[in-house]
C-alpha cells in the first residue's frame, strides 16, 4: 500500500481489465424480465398500433364538412353505422356522412377525423349536428403512429422498466433475451468472525460483511453465492477461492491490509494476479484488486462501512457493465449542513442525513468509525469530497447520491 492508486486510476484501472467481461445470454419470460438487461437490440418488426383507431368517442367523418360550423349554425351529417371494439367496420364515409366510434375502434375509411361526442348533438331521426369544426387527423391514432417496422425500440444494455414490459407485450414478445446476471461469489476472512446466528464469544463478532455484500450484489442485479467464513490461514482461504473459481466475480472482505494476518494479497498472487493494493479513498484505502482464473477478485475492508462504499464506489459499476448497462446513480442537490474538513489526501465519502428547511433540502453529515454498520441507519445517501479538498463549508452546495 506505498503506492496507493487514485479512485480515478483505480476505475481506469478495472475497465482496462475487466471492461470487455459480459455474461453470457438467457431467454426468460417476458414476466420476468423486469430489472434484466437486454441482450442484443430490439427492433419492431410489425405496426403499432396495426390500424387507424379513434382517440375519442364521437363520430368519425371528412373533416372538410364541418368547417366554418358553430352552435348556432351545425354542420349536419348522416350517421350510416358504428364501428364496434374489436371489429373491423366494414364501411366507409362520404361527404356528408359519419361513423360513430369509441375510444379504440378502427376508423371507418376515408374518415379523416373524429368529432368528440361532446361537441355534436344527436337529432333522433340519423342525423348528427357538429357544433365544432375540426382539422384532419384530430382525434385519431394512426397506424404506425408508435412503431414501425425496423425501428429500434431498445439497445443492447438496457434494463427493462414496467413500462418497457408494456411497450414489449404490444409488440407480442412472450420472452425476452437477456444478459445472465453475474455469479458473484461472497467469502468474509478472520479468525474472529462467527456466523451470524451464532452468540460471539470474547473477542469474536458475526460476520456483518456476507449477508451485506449479498443484499448489495442482489440490488446491484447479480447474483450472490456465499462460500462461508475463510480463517486466517492461507490453505483455508486458498480452498474457499477455489471453490468460488467457477464464480464471474469474487468478493473477500477482512484480510487486505498490510499486518502480518493479513494474507489476501499473498493468496491472491499465489492463485492469479493482483493489480493494486490501495486505494486515495476514506474509506476503504487498504482494497486489493485482482484476477484469479477469469473471475476478477475485490478484496474489500473488513469494516462494514468501508466494504459497503468501495462496492457501491467500484464493484456496483462493474457488475452492471458485466450485463452490458452502465451503473445509474440516483443523486440530488443539497446543502451542507454543517462544515466538514477534510485534508487526508484522500477522496473521502461521508454519509449525510436528509432534511427539509423550508423549500432546500440540507445534507447533514453523519460522524462515525467505519467499523460501526449501523453508522448508516437513519442516512439516505453519501457525499464525496475530493482527494484535494480540504474541507467543504457549511451551507455549500453538495450533490448527493442516495443509496439504491
Amino acid at each position: 500500500m506505498l503506492q496507493v492508486k487514485t479512485p480515478e486510476e483505480v476505475s481506469q484501472l478495472i475497465e482496462a481489465h475487466f471492461g470487455r467481461f459480459r455474461t453470457a445470454c438467457e431467454t426468460v419470460p417476458l414476466r420476468e424480465a423486469l430489472g434484466r438487461a437486454i441482450y442484443g437490440d430490439i427492433v419492431s418488426r410489425e405496426y403499432i398500433p396495426g390500424f387507424n383507431r379513434s382517440a375519442m368517442d364521437g363520430y368519425a367523418l371528412i373533416s372538410a364538412g364541418t368547417f366554418g360550423c358553430s352552435d348556432s349554425l351545425p354542420a349536419l351529417f348522416r350517421c350510416v353505422g358504428e364501428s364496434e371494439m374489436g371489429k373491423a367496420p366494414g364501411l366507409s364515409v362520404a361527404s356528408g356522412e359519419c361513423v360513430y366510434v369509441h375510444t379504440g375502434s378502427e376508423i371507418p375509411g376515408c374518415a379523416d377525423a373524429v368529432v368528440m361526442i361532446e361537441y355534436t348533438e344527436d337529432y333522433g331521426d340519423g342525423t348528427i349536428g357538429v357544433l365544432s369544426p375540426c382539422a384532419p387527423g384530430e382525434n385519431i391514432v394512426f397506424k404506425g403512429d408508435d412503431v414501425t417496422p425496423g425501428k429500434k425500440l431498445y439497445t443492447d444494455g438496457h434494463c427493462l422498466c414496467p413500462h418497457d414490459i408494456g411497450a414489449l407485450s404490444a409488440l407480442g414478445k412472450t420472452s425476452v433475451n437477456v444478459y445472465k446476471k453475474p455469479n458473484v461469489g461472497i467469502i468474509s476472512t478472520g479468525n474472529e468472525l462467527v456466523p451470524v446466528g451464532a452468540v460471539p464469544g470474547s473477542g469474536q463478532m458475526r460476520d456483518v460483511n456476507s449477508g451485506m455484500l449479498e443484499a448489495a450484489v442482489t440490488a446491484a442485479g447479480g447474483e450472490a453465492r456465499l462460500f462461508g467464513i475463510a480463517p486466517d490461514d492461507e490453505e483455508a482461504l486458498i480452498n474457499l477461492l477455489k471453490q468460488a473459481e467457477c464464480c464471474d466475480l469474487i468478493l473477500l472482505s477482512g484480510g487486505s491490509s498490510a499486518g502480518a494476518k493479513d494474507i489476501a494479497l499473498r493468496v491472491i498472487d499465489k492463485l492469479g494476479e493482483s493489480y493494486a493494493h490501495g486505494i486515495a479513498i476514506k474509506p476503504g484505502k487498504p482494497t486489493i484488486i485482482g484476477k484469479i482464473g477469469d473471475a476478477p477478485v475485490f478484496c474489500l475492508p473488513g469494516h462494514p462501512v468501508a466494504a459497503y462504499f468501495v462496492f457501491t464506489r467500484f464493484v456496483y459499476p462493474l457488475i452492471c457493465s458485466m450485463q452490458g448497462s452502465r451503473a445509474k446513480r440516483r443523486e440530488l442537490q443539497a446543502s451542507l449542513g454543517g462544515a466538514l474538513p477534510s485534508n487526508h489526501g484522500r477522496e473521502e465519502i461521508m454519509p449525510v442525513k436528509l432534511s427539509y428547511s423550508g423549500n432546500k433540502i440540507i445534507a447533514a453529515p453523519v460522524w462515525g468509525k467505519s467499523g460501526l454498520i449501523t453508522l448508516l441507519s437513519g442516512t439516505q445517501g453519501y457525499i464525496i469530497i475530493p482527494r484535494d479538498c480540504e474541507g467543504l463549508a457549511q451551507d455549500e452546495a453538495v450533490t448527493v447520491y442516495l443509496y439504491d
